[in-house]
């Protein structure tokens, strides 16, 4: 198994900032107080830790007060901001309770079973109830498979559910009258994981050039020859239209309003005599 480095405040980013606890960052930032450029980087330091905590100042520092924050679930600890005296701050892991807590960062730091528990807390109307977005964050961390059958006929010998948990697959089953949904879940391979990050990151930097490029292209003066050519479309049809008509009326009209004599037609007794 590949060995995990060990983290850092300067290491810590909105993904592997879930694989820490509150302990963990009291003594990061304990570390690198001894950095020169802790001050310079502050900002961002907080940043990557909100992204996964709650953090509160303590500002009035009494054993009564600490004592609430802890009951609360908070770790309490002293952190020195900016190069001034150390103050004590309330930091508390957040909670991924439901599923609008899921996040493309956290999918990957959540077990299959953990998984469930949050499906099972938040739902009522199946996998297709969930939203396109949340889908996709799941499915970015979990292989996902679901099969709705009549309850007696979902655990038959030999059918999909025993051949999912014999893979390894966690299994949420909900029922629906007579019929059970069943989802399971299982963790992608890491290797599949960066790959999915790489493609992430990809998207996104394309889509800033691309919007480097529409930026350009509004800048740029706007040509009017399309405007031009669609002119032209509409002056061809109306000489279509009016060759058309002009057929139609060379067609209809008598020869003799035209100005035409008409072809002298042989009566019937010239042509018996």
């Amino acid at each position: 198994m590949k060995e995990k480095k060990t983290l850092t405040l300067k290491t810590l980013n909105k993904s592997n900032i879930w694989d820490i606890q509150e302990n963990d960052v009291f003594r990061m930032w304990e570390q690198a107080e001894k950095d020169t450029d802790l001050r310079d980087n502050q900002r961002h330091y907080i940043d990557v830790i909100r992204s996964a905590f709650e953090m509160e100042e303590v500002k009035v520092d009494k054993p009564e007060i600490i004592k609430k924050y802890e009951m609360r679930g908070y770790k309490v600890g002293t952190m020195r901001m900016g190069g001034s005296t150390a103050t004590k701050w309330a930091i508390k892991k957040k909670p991924i309770m439901r599923v609008t807590d899921l996040t493309y960062e956290n999918i990957h730091h959540i077990s299959a079973s953990k998984l469930m528990e949050v499906l099972e807390r938040n739902f009522g109307g199946g996998w297709e109830s969930l939203s396109q977005s949340i889908r996709d964050i799941i499915e970015s961390g979990f292989d996902i498979s679901t099969t709705t059958l009549p309850a007696d006929r979902l655990k038959k010998e030999g059918g999909m559910y025993q051949k999912k948990i014999k893979d390894g697959y966690e299994v949420l089953e909900i029922p629906k009258g007579t019929w059970i949904e069943a989802i399971f879940a299982k963790e992608k391979p890491e290797a599949e994981r960066i790959h999915i990050k790489f493609n992430d990151a990809e998207n996104e930097k394309k889509k800033d050039l691309d919007d480097d490029d529409n930026d350009d292209e509004e800048e740029a003066p706007v040509d009017d020859n399309y405007n031009r050519d669609e002119e032209d479309d509409d002056d061809q049809f109306d000489d279509d239209k009016l060759t058309e008509e002009s057929y139609r009326t060379t067609f209809e009209e008598n020869p003799e309003d035209l100005g035409l004599e008409a072809e002298e037609t042989p009566d019937e007794d010239e042509e018996n005599y």
